[in-house]
């Protein structure tokens, strides 16, 4: 079994509420859910208008398969503008880790 992460940091540019950020954020989410099946949500930055941090998961019984759809969900179109993507952070985590 392989399990695999991504964290993405997003800054939001021109956001003035928690309920803006929300209406940028959720469709985001619900696109990585929507069209690579993996657990996503908004995991980090939840107070901040700003910033937004989306997490999602992928589990396989194939590495190529794992690393297959990590590569497109990581290729998803950022927000649009002026937001913008600060970075993605990676996991990956095997058979043969402790």
């Amino acid at each position: 079994m392989y399990v695999g992460t991504l964290s993405f940091d997003l800054l939001l540019g021109d956001v003035h509420s928690l309920k803006e950020k929300r209406a940028l954020v959720r469709p985001i989410v619900a696109e990585l859910q929507r069209k690579y099946a993996v657990s996503a949500a908004e995991v980090d930055h939840l107070d901040l208008h700003r910033r937004a941090g989306i997490g999602l998961a992928v589990v396989s019984g194939d590495a190529a398969h794992l690393t297959d759809v990590l590569d497109r969900c990581e290729r998803l179109p950022p927000p649009p503008p002026p937001a913008g993507q600060l970075s993605v952070r990676r996991r990956f985590h095997g058979e043969d880790d402790d």
